[in-house]
Order: C-alpha cells, then structure tokens, then sequence
C-alpha cells in the first residue's frame, strides 16, 4: 500500500510535465503568429489536439469507448470548452501580436493567480497564507513585466490585457474540468481540442481565411497536440491528486520555461525588469512548491467512478471478477474515515477547514 506523502508528491509530476509541454508551446505558436490569421492558427491548434488525442485513445483501448462522465458531468465538461478550448486560444493569438514572446510567456502566470482565485472565493478550496503570499508575487512580477518601459512612448496594453483575458479562460476553465477530472483525461482533453477545434476552424473559414502553407498548417497541428493536448491530459490527471489551486500553481512553472526557449529560440532582448518580474515568479512558485498541509480531517460517504489503486482511502470490496490489475475503474463506494496525513484538496479531500 502507497504512503499518503508518497501518493501526494507523485501527483506533482503529471503538473510540471504539463507545465513544461506547454510552456515550450508558446514560443513556437509565436513562430507561427503573421503565417496564418488568427483566427485559423487557434483553430489548428486545437484542432491537432483533438484528433491526436482522439487517435491515442483509439489505440490505448483498441476500440471507441464510453466517456465515463455521468450525467450531471457534462455541463460542467461544455462550458469548460467554451471558455478554455473556443476563447483561451483566440485571445492568447491575438495577444501574441501585440507582445514579445519571452513577455508573454511570463504574463501567463497570470493563469496560476486567476485560477487560485476562483477556486478559493467561488468553489471553495482551502487556501493557506503561504499560497496567498505567492499568488502576489506572481501578481507582481505580471505587473512589473506589463508595465512599458521608460521612453517607449504610449503604453500598448492591448497585447497584455488579451494575454490576461485568456488567462481568466482557461482559470474558469481549470475549476470547471477539476468537476470532471475523475474521468477518462485523454477523453476529456480530446473533446474539448476536437470541439473547440472545428468551431474555430470553420470560423475562420467562413470568415475567408485560407491555408496558405500546408507545412505552416502541419506545424500547428503538431504544436497543437504535444502542448495543448498531452499537456491537458497530464494536466487534469494532475487536477485529481492537487486539486485546481494547487494544480494551477505548479502549472505557472510554464512560462519560465517558455521565456527561457523565446531567449534561446527568438534572440528577444531581456531588460531588467524582465529579470525583476522572473525573480517575483519565482519565489511565488517556491513557495507553492514547499507547502506542506496535514491535519485531521473525515471523509464524508461518497460514491464515484475513478481510477484507483487499493490505498488508504480505496478499501472496498468488488461485486465483479477483479484480476488484481491497478489501477483500475469502476463505480465504488467510500464510507466514512477519520485520519491524518499530508493531502492536497484532491477528489478525496474537498473539506472544509
């Protein structure tokens, strides 16, 4: 049987590698900004979300199988998708033409800031003051890098304010998916790349943009799937062992890592309030990295479809033939159990404080 300490900090792998996935994205996506309209390069990149995702799980279960996603689960599974997969993309694009890559990629932290926001005030999730502390400081650091330089004339916040405004998308859209992070996560991430996708694309289309470069096109698809797709299917695996605060906290290593290849890749300069606005980051993340939280708390009955291995909080019984393979899903029931062990507000531990 897992350790609780040990089930906790594997949780944090599936973030970072999400994180890094994505942050390597941004840089690229803004190789591709003026080769194709905006509009169109959003689309794409959902669109290669989707239908690779859509191929990995054709493959991983050699056949089209349910969703797993109850009834009650698909509002919450919609209206994730019209805010992260149809306004995210669109804004995030807009906002690359207006603002260097290096500076973007940074002002997506801002994502970490929104998301903790509204999982603290509208949904609930427990928040301590070292949290807090580093969701200002990553607020700083985003204030710093916006704010124009001396002598630059009049201040461009179109590119910033968009950058932003996709930001709080995909915040409402992270605390609508953790609702259904207990399902299938290639089903979850492939439906929302494959819808988002083909409305976005059609849009374009019918608006009359047209793929000029089919390479260019080819690229976006490809982008589309490694840092949008894998990096949402790693994200919301990451959602059931975090919760959304915490998720979204480790997800903010992402920009660094795609400043760091915008440097390296794009040639962009790196003035000193770039560096200002890094360090604030940075210490914000630190401090979200170090939390440790534990404390007595009870588990209320609940009953759910997961996958699971038999831990400390999976000790039930099986009404069909188990062949001891883990994980594994299927509906189960949890009774009420009183302990104490480090935890994040994962599926399990959405109690109050």
């Amino acid at each position: 049987m897992s350790s609780p300490l040990k089930d906790v900090r594997s949780a944090i792998w599936p973030a970072l590698a999400a994180a890094a996935l994505f942050g390597g994205s941004t840089p690229l996506v803004k190789l591709l900004v003026g080769e194709l309209p905006t509009l169109l390069l959003a689309g794409l990149l959902y669109l290669g979300s989707g239908l690779g995702l859509a191929a990995i799980r054709l493959l991983r279960d050699r056949s089209w199988k349910p969703s797993g996603l109850a009834r009650g689960e698909w509002r919450w599974l919609a209206a994730a998708i019209v805010f992260g997969g149809l306004l995210g993309p669109v804004l995030l694009v807009f906002g690359l033409t207006h603002t260097d890559a290096g500076a973007a990629s940074l002002m997506l932290n801002l994502e970490a800031v929104f998301t903790a926001v509204l999982a603290w005030v509208i949904f609930k999730e427990n928040a301590d003051r070292r949290i807090v502390l580093g969701m200002l400081l990553i607020v700083a650091g985003g204030a710093v890098l916006a704010w124009p330089a001396a002598g630059s004339g009049a201040p461009d916040w179109i590119g910033p304010l968009a950058i932003a405004a996709a930001c709080l998308c995909w915040a409402i859209d992270n605390n609508l998916t953790r609702r259904v992070s207990g399902s299938d996560a290639l089903f979850i991430a492939g439906a929302k790349g494959w819808t988002a996708g083909v409305v976005n694309t059609s849009l374009a289309l019918l608006l009359g943009a047209s793929v000029s470069a089919w390479p260019t096109a080819g690229a976006a698809l490809a982008v589309g799937l490694v840092g949008y797709g894998l990096s949402l299917v790693l994200f919301v695996r990451a959602l059931r062992g975090l919760g959304t605060a915490r998720t979204g906290a480790y997800f903010s290593t992402a920009p660094f890592i795609g400043a760091a290849i915008a440097i390296l890749l794009l040639g962009e300069p790196t003035p000193a309030p770039f560096w200002l606005a890094a360090g604030l980051m940075g210490a914000g993340v630190w401090l979200h990295l170090t939390e440790h939280h534990e404390h007595v708390h009870t588990h209320e009955p609940l009953e759910h479809t997961h996958p699971h291995v038999h831990d400390a909080h999976h000790q039930h019984e099986h009404d069909f033939n188990w062949d001891g393979s883990e994980p594994h899903s299927h509906p189960h029931r949890h009774a009420v159990i009183t302990h104490k062990h480090p935890h994040f507000p994962d599926i399990h531990h959405r109690h109050g404080h």
